[in-house]
């Protein structure tokens, strides 16, 4: 049995139609066994009752959000406009996370957290907490995550550190975006190691490594094998994050190239020639 633990996890599972349509043919003939389900997304109640049941052995993680959409919660003036929608971008939620003086924003945070935990947990075993845009990285809003996953039973979070790696293809280290994510890395691999204390006062597990953030908005199965190929580390546990799409008109985007990592067998046999096997954090263990 390999030592080493691989879980490519999708992100923004009930976000819409064609994010579900990725998660149950990832699942149903793919590689995908894991999801992080958003409790404020348009196709939520699809993903419960029809998603879910078609894959009985997927691992369902919790996806909070409070980055996009309306949230469950009334009256959350920090984090949402008159009309319910969220309005704050990662760096503006980091800001009043560092006001020590607003007890409100953080109270806020929890208020919402809390009712988007509870909303999933009606409809479906979760086996991790993780976040849209990585919101649940930054230090004090990490610790409120943690304190609700040991009062709701979740032993996992998910945490953010990429070992550094590149991937023989220079179209995309000239990409814009690619030096912007070299930032985010060394933002997200701080804060984790800040994050990591949090995770045992708490007594909880969480991945070794993250693979996803470098090479955000142009994620491909190049990306996953290399990624992979630079830990070394025995008995690691590392988590890819994709956010793939599966649409009915055909659409090929960044979302559907993601997408086809979960269909490449290739891959899988990759994955698993270098010593991984292929799992969720459920069955991790």
């Amino acid at each position: 049995m390999p030592s080493k633990k691989f879980i490519l996890n999708a992100d923004d599972f009930g976000m819409s139609e064609a994010f579900n349509r990725a998660v149950l043919e990832g699942y149903s003939s793919g590689i995908l066994k894991s999801a992080s389900l958003a409790a404020n997304g348009d196709a939520f109640e699809e993903a419960c009752k029809k998603i879910i049941p078609a894959c009985p052995n997927l691992g369902v993680g919790i996806h909070l959000n409070i980055i996009e959409g309306k949230s469950l919660c009334l009256d959350l003036d920090r984090l949402t406009d008159n009309n319910g929608n969220f309005n704050n971008s990662f760096g503006a939620l980091l800001l009043k996370s560092l006001n020590t003086k607003d007890n409100t924003f953080l109270e806020q945070v929890e208020k919402e957290f809390r009712a988007q935990i509870e909303e999933i947990l009606k409809y479906t075993k979760v086996d991790h907490i993780d976040s849209h845009v990585h919101v649940h990285a930054i230090p004090r809003i990490f610790d409120i995550v943690c304190r609700l996953a040991k009062e709701y039973g979740i032993t996992q979070v998910r945490t953010q550190f990429e070992k550094p790696y590149m991937i023989p293809d220079v179209h995309r280290h000239l990409n814009f975006k690619y030096p912007v994510n070299l930032i985010k890395v060394a933002l997200l691999n701080f804060f984790t190691l800040i994050n990591e204390h949090t995770v045992k006062k708490y007594e909880l597990s969480t991945n070794d490594y993250l693979i996803g953030v470098a090479y955000t908005s142009m994620m491909n199965s190049l990306a996953i094998s290399y990624g992979l190929m630079a830990i070394k580390q025995e008995n690691a546990v590392v988590e890819a994050l994709i956010h793939p799409c599966r649409y009915e008109d055909g659409t090929i985007d960044n979302h559907f190239t993601e997408f086809q990592i979960t269909k490449n067998m290739k891959l899988k046999e990759k994955i698993e020639k270098i010593g991984f096997e292929i799992t969720n954090y459920a069955q991790k263990d």
